[in-house]
């Protein structure tokens, strides 16, 4: 991809979708799962953007085709990075220390490709979820106005590395350090982001840093891209648009990363709620895959029965 380019996604004109998934190949046997449901679930002119290291290219490779797009990570980037072979980091040769971690440049890609794309809306989803209903671009709308994952006063005293998101994200947009806790939280494993909100993004590092936003970012060894984002939209944007409704339904989880079994499996799927667009079961859990598969099936039913 060159350089600065606008990704078109197949659609019509307006309230267009895309889909965007940063992995990598530990996680791709659960991209699978998240593809098939985006082909299921979504408008036939969406398009599935998953970006991934280029020696994993190979296990993603199969995907490619109309409504799957595979990029590398390197496609990304500046052409100053290059990725240190074996130890999971990238380096600006320019500026070799700190050098970029793996999850990180993650989080460093999603928000290029997020960028990229002239669609209305993205829908920026992990490996490890899957949808579980019909989704479209209207779906990220609440009062007409695309809703921002936010739970408010959901970081507290006892969420160390949460604060150090925060503070970061103030630091990096120069506003003031955070009041203290309770904060918004405004992680999700599936969430709806705006491209041309990406892109004001992107200037406002670049204005309050002096460096290319990659470069800014990507200096950080604590960083969350959520938490920047939502900080931006809800205290740089918000000074004009003002704050936008919060949603924070559309992904049915647990904070729980322990292995389920078939009966707690079955039972997390069960709960899926009458908003829910689609269910994250922890590639870290070390669940299953038959466990896994079959609360997959079993979410899907629950969701077509409460549709």
């Amino acid at each position: 991809m060159s350089r600065g380019r606008v990704l078109r996604a197949v659609g019509p004109p307006m309230r267009t979708l895309a889909v965007v998934t940063p992995s990598y190949g530990p996680d791709a046997g659960h991209f699978g799962d998240l593809h098939d449901s985006v082909l299921r679930f979504t408008p036939p002119g969406t398009v599935h953007h998953v970006i991934v290291p280029r020696p994993d290219l190979r296990l993603f490779a199969p995907y490619a085709g109309p409504r799957c797009r595979v990029w590398t990570v390197d496609e990304l980037l500046p052409r100053r990075y290059v990725q240190v072979p074996r130890m999971g980091m990238w380096v600006n040769v320019r500026r070799p220390w700190p050098p970029v971690r793996g999850w990180v440049m993650q989080q460093i890609v999603k928000i290029a490709a997020s960028a990229a794309m002239d669609t209305d809306v993205v829908l920026v989803a992990d490996s490890d979820v899957v949808l579980l209903r019909p989704v479209t671009a209207a779906r990220a709308l609440v009062d007409g106005r695309v809703a921002l994952h936010r739970l408010e006063g959901g970081v507290h005293a006892a969420m160390p590395r949460h604060l150090l998101w925060h503070r970061v994200a103030r630091d990096l947009l120069r506003l003031p350090p955070p009041p203290g806790p309770p904060l918004p939280d405004y992680m999700s494993p599936l969430t709806f982001w705006q491209p041309a909100t990406v892109r004001k993004l992107q200037d406002r590092l670049r204005e309050t840093t002096g460096r290319h936003w990659i470069e800014a970012f990507g200096s950080r060894l604590h960083v969350s891209e959520f938490m920047l984002y939502g900080v931006f939209v809800d205290e740089v944007l918000s000074a004009t648009d003002g704050r936008p409704p919060s949603d924070t339904s559309i992904c049915h989880k647990t904070p729980d990363e322990s292995p389920m079994d078939l009966r707690t499996a079955l039972d997390f799927a069960g709960r899926v709620g009458p908003e829910a667009i689609g269910m994250m079961i922890s590639s870290k859990s070390g669940t299953p895959p038959e466990v896994r598969q079959a609360a997959i099936r079993h979410g899907m039913e629950v969701a077509a029965r409460t549709s």
